[in-house]
């Protein structure tokens, strides 16, 4: 793990930079804005494809922080751009391109705003599942296994201490819808995923 972290920071091609100011949002007036997140926003290219730009806007507990971090955005780029090549092999993703030299005219004409910070992409439909495996005995699982003994509605052998490692790790997805009133349906989610139980192995086995 320790190598595949290195490797991820190396692949930011980091060189001495001046101090910038922080991007808390874009403005592309060539571009139609389909969304807003709590850290990126996501353009149109055309029907098929979408800009995401990541932003320096920090988001904690879902929550927008008033304090941004400048260059965050190329920095979560790249560490997207190092995933969706080293896992493309395990499931096809929507990655086309981060440079921007190799996208449409409509938005290499803001390349200076959105150099390193921003992917093209194929405009998908997104499966609303968040593919989660745990390893450890923590955060809101350590709360439900001190009430029930139990993670996620799954059965954990007794007498375990918290951040103890389990004795296997369990797949435990989860909505991720994007709606303020997300986290309810996402803790019934996780405990009865919505989908079917052979989408579920699928994902299960791409997962682990």
């Amino acid at each position: 793990m320790r190598k595949i972290a290195l490797t991820a920071i190396q692949d930011l091609r980091v060189r001495p930079m001046a101090s910038v100011a922080p991007v808390i949002q874009t403005t592309l007036p060539d571009l139609n804005l389909v969304n807003r997140g709590k850290v990126r926003d996501v353009y149109a290219v055309d029907k098929d494809r979408l800009l995401i730009v990541a932003t320096d806007r920090i988001s904690a507990f879902d929550c927008i922080l008033p304090t941004p971090i400048e260059r965050k955005g190329e920095v979560l780029t790249a560490l997207s751009r190092f995933w969706f090549s080293r896992l493309g092999h395990i499931v096809p993703n929507h990655l086309i391109a981060t440079d921007i030299d190799e996208m449409p005219e409509a938005v290499r004409r803001y390349k200076n705003a959105l150099a390193g910070r921003s992917m093209l992409v194929a405009h998908t439909d997104v499966f609303p599942v968040e593919c989660v495996v745990r390893g450890y005995l923590a955060g809101s699982g350590w709360k439900e296994y001190r009430r029930a003994g139990t993670v996620c509605g799954l059965a954990i052998p007794a007498g375990l201490r918290e951040c103890e490692r389990l004795p296997a790790p369990i797949f435990t997805p989860g909505s991720s819808m994007s709606s303020s009133a997300a986290a309810r349906a996402r803790r019934r989610c996780m405990a009865r995923p919505r989908c079917a139980p052979s989408t579920s192995s699928w994902l299960d086995g791409r997962t682990g």
